[in-house]
């Protein structure tokens, strides 16, 4: 049941729109389908067709009336962005013209109680996008406090990481933590409506924030999936072929960044006028713009959800990208 959800409104759809120079004829991905806003939009600016992916079996089952809608031009495929160079082979696009992500959780998945992604509204402990695997509730039951306070330290920013943990071990001693709102409570109490770090952008914010984002980056590997799905975007695009990432928070754009740095050979003591060598990258990405493009106040007025928007666009060159093992992605990046 949704707990008086906001109107759904991509954010950036305009710049994002504007990122992927959408073509008649051609073939794009949208890697986060979630309520569908960024997948229409690029379906009703272009006579193209469209492959969306998204894990959340609710989000795939409730986007088969767009599929209709559409008429043979859109695909809707349950899985994870980091498969899509596999999910658009299967759907005959062994190369596409764009790709977008727009990362992080859906505001439909945050408006509703029972997926246990926010605590504004009491429901079960869950955040899992996909539904499967071990859930926020198993992580708080079963990890000890050390790996507690480093989860929420490196997903979560939050400085006062082994005051929480220590304070989650306690409170489930006398009772497993379940509950979003027991986890918010026990979170509060720990850091204080007055706790550094409790502020963004100016403003305060829950003291539990930072906690439930660590969790839900945690239980869905948020930050390895778009490590893995950045690398298959790279293999994916066809040469001159647009790259549009937006991101929500600090860690997720640090990531962009740094993939597309170093494909474009930004990278420190790198040159991207100096030509591929054993030390560096081939250049597979051209960036129209060094830094990340920011939401304008009159969206930010309308979409409150998009003040932490952050777009990174980037265009593919026709240098072939390195094939890497899945399992050597990450520490190749």
């Amino acid at each position: 049941m949704r707990q008086n959800p906001a109107p759904h409104i991509p954010a950036m759809l305009n710049e994002v729109l504007a990122g992927l120079a959408l073509r008649d004829g051609g073939i794009y991905v949208d890697g986060t389908f979630g309520a569908g806003g960024y997948s229409g939009a690029i379906l009703d600016a272009a006579d193209c067709r469209l492959i969306a992916i998204d894990r959340d079996p609710d989000a795939v089952a409730a986007g088969a009336s767009a599929v209709a809608k559409y008429d043979g031009r859109l695909t809707l495929v349950q899985g994870r962005f980091s498969e899509m160079q596999q999910l658009a082979a299967e759907a005959g696009a062994p190369q596409v013209q764009g790709v977008t992500l727009d990362l992080g959780v859906s505001s439909m998945q945050l408006d509703q109680a029972s997926r246990g992604f926010s605590f504004a509204a009491d429901g079960p402990l869950d955040m899992r996008m996909s539904k499967r695997g071990e859930s926020a509730a198993d992580v708080v039951n079963s990890r000890d406090q050390d790996e507690l306070a480093d989860i929420i330290y490196h997903y979560g920013d939050e400085r006062r990481s082994r005051t929480v943990a220590r304070a989650i071990i306690r409170a489930r001693e006398a009772a497993p933590i379940e509950r979003t709102s027991a986890l918010a409570e026990i979170v509060a109490k720990a850091v204080g409506p007055a706790g550094r770090g409790n502020k963004k952008g100016g403003k305060r914010i829950h003291p539990a924030t930072r906690t439930f984002q660590a969790l839900r980056i945690y239980v869905n590997s948020e930050i390895e999936e778009l490590r893995l799905g950045l690398a298959a975007a790279e293999r994916l695009l066809a040469p001159q072929g647009w790259l549009a990432v937006v991101s929500f928070h600090s860690l997720e754009d640090r990531e962009v960044k740094q993939f597309l740095s170093q494909r474009a050979g930004l990278q420190p003591g790198g040159s991207r006028h100096r030509p591929p060598n054993e030390d560096q990258r081939p250049i597979t990405f051209h960036l129209p713009r060094r830094g990340a493009v920011k939401p304008k106040e009159a969206e930010m007025a309308v979409n409150p959800r998009a003040r932490s928007a952050r777009l990174r666009v980037a265009q593919r060159t026709d240098v072939p990208a390195n094939v890497i093992p899945a399992n050597d992605v990450e520490a190749a990046l």
